[in-house]
């Protein structure tokens, strides 16, 4: 049973998901210690955070059984994105539960800056009533400059449309001249944006590129008496550069709501002039507190129980929702991948899938990492995933393709999964039937049908009389009952694949390794059962 730690204060709907799932067990557990979460970490499946708990390389130096983190918010700065993709560990967040409240906020933030509302508001408590030494201006006619388009900087490209105030956007990762049906005008280049805008609001995820985007220079090219916003990530600004543009008086103002440090102790904003501060509340709506709560427990169950990845920070090349199609061509090439390991002991260089029928197309990349997964995993020092798996190979040097080819074989669908080792080359061919069951098709072209599960020994000899009698007799002895067995030749050569009801004891090994006629090679493996499959139609 899956095991989900919850280290942070998220909402209790979000709680009851997980509670009422009786596939999976909770620990709610908050005020750990660094080194406390570093301790127990690896004794869960799945751990939830929210925004306090930060998931360190340290903390994950020993990931154990830990596969998933949920995030529950938008921004993943509290979790060591890269250790996790290392340890092969899929971290999720949750991008759409906050994206109205954040844009609420930014244009409440926007508003409250042109119309000087919480200047006046001060004036007024303190027994002032002086209208005009606080004129406001209005947003519609002016321009608004947005940096980054993704989910919030589109929700407020809506709303500031619907203020009729002309957009303009820069994001290097949407294309094209213009965006939401044409109503937002596209910027390529930053500084040309920021010297056409009134105002500026920050959008953008925050990583090494980004921070400081906007830094003294950038700063310098805004227009005179422009005002800024952010609500995304403080350190996309150069704080003490902000500081002095608004001190100078060369820009207007700044709303802020969140900052390089929090809380912001000895930041250059708390004393600036013409700023409006809050404390990292553009989330903060009771609304979007139960949203990303609930949307993080259920991607942690989705994932954990189905497979299914909701929200994916770390991982590409594969298909969000598995169908039961899908997870049944994964189990095959895990246990054809597993099968090949046994001619992996001294590493590989080329792993290669594939696949026939164009309807296998969709998931081909998948299937690729899934092979390379179950060939090099009992090999490697480190757990692999679907996470891990492109940088591990690229990191040792091995090369992962797939071929997607319309040439029927002898079933609708196959896949033949093949690995070069030091000149060596060994493939095995597979299928998955309308039960759902996996089936092998052939090895190294020796043609067969066999369910691939339990320990399994397969045995290459010279196609002579009596090696099959010398065989089982040999297991007889050992008192290992022979469940299944496949037969083929090709040559001069032939192959015994033998599903077996106990592990091959070392003893039977030896004693078979010194027949006549001789075995020219045995490998040994072990697989899970094949529970009873979904029919797939």
């Amino acid at each position: 049973m899956p095991r989900i730690l919850v280290a942070d204060k998220i909402a209790e709907a979000g709680l009851e998901r997980l509670r009422n799932c009786p596939e999976v067990s909770v620990d709610v557990r908050h005020g750990l210690s660094p080194a406390e979460l570093a301790s127990i970490i690896g004794d869960y499946d799945g751990v939830l955070v929210r925004s306090a708990v930060k998931i360190t390389g340290e903390t994950l130096a020993r990931p154990g059984n830990l596969s998933v983190i949920a995030r529950a918010g938008v921004g993943v700065d509290n979790v060591d994105v890269e250790a996790a993709t290392a340890a092969g560990i899929l971290v999720l967040n949750t991008p759409d539960a906050n994206t109205i409240s954040t844009a609420e906020h930014t244009v409440a933030m926007m508003l409250a800056l042109h119309h000087r509302i919480a200047e006046a508001h001060e004036h007024v408590r303190g027994g002032g009533w002086n209208r005009n030494a606080y004129l406001g201006e209005q947003l519609a006619g002016r321009t608004l400059g947005i940096v980054g388009l993704g989910r919030i900087g589109r929700a407020v490209a809506q709303r500031a449309r619907g203020l009729e105030m002309n957009v303009l956007a820069h994001d290097p990762f949407v294309s094209g001249d213009t965006a939401l049906d044409g109503t937002v005008l596209l910027v390529k280049d930053l500084q040309e944006m920021l010297r056409r805008c009134d105002c500026v609001t920050l959008h953008a995820a925050l990583s090494a590129d980004t921070r400081h985007i906007l830094g003294a220079m950038e700063i310098a090219a805004m227009k005179p008496g422009a005002r800024l916003i952010n609500c995304a990530r403080g350190a996309l600004i150069d704080e003490a550069a902000l500081a002095d543009a608004l001190n100078s008086g060369r820009l207007a103002g700044a709303a802020v709501d969140v900052f390089e440090n929090e809380p912001p102790v000895g930041s250059p904003l708390l004393s600036a002039k013409n700023i409006l501060l809050t404390p990292h509340l553009a989330a903060s709506t009771a609304e979007a507190q139960l949203r990303v709560s609930v949307d993080a427990c259920d991607a942690i169950l989705a994932y954990l129980l189905r497979g299914e990845i909701r929200g994916p920070v770390n991982v590409a090349g594969m298909p969000l929702h598995l169908t039961p199609r899908t997870r049944a061509y994964l189990d095959l090439c895990t246990r054809l991948g597993t099968i090949l390991s046994a001619w992996t002991a001294e590493g590989a260089d080329r792993i290669s899938v594939s696949l026939y029928g164009d309807d296998l197309r969709d998931v081909a990349e998948t299937l690729a990492w899934q092979s390379m997964i179950a060939v090099l995993g009992p090999r490697l020092d480190v757990r692999l995933t679907l996470v891990n798996a492109r940088e591990q190979a690229k990191r040792r040097g091995i090369a992962v393709e797939h071929a997607i080819l319309s040439e029927r074989r002898n079933f609708p669908e196959s896949v033949v999964v093949a690995v070069e080792s030091r000149g060596q080359r060994h493939e095995i061919e597979g299928t998955v039937f309308g039960d759902g069951r996996p089936r092998v098709l052939a090895i190294d072209g020796y043609r067969m049908e066999l369910v691939p599960e339990r320990s399994m020994a397969l045995i290459f000899n010279d196609d002579r009389p009596g090696v099959i009698g010398l065989v089982g007799q040999a297991f007889g002895q050992a008192g290992i009952n022979i469940a299944d067995m496949a037969l083929s030749r090709r040559g001069k050569t032939a192959l015994m694949v033998l599903k077996l009801d106990a592990p091959l004891p070392d003893s039977l090994r030896a004693v078979l390794r010194q027949t006549n006629p001789p075995i020219l090679s045995l490998q040994t493996i072990s697989l899970p059962p094949v529970e009873n499959g979904t029919i797939l139609v």
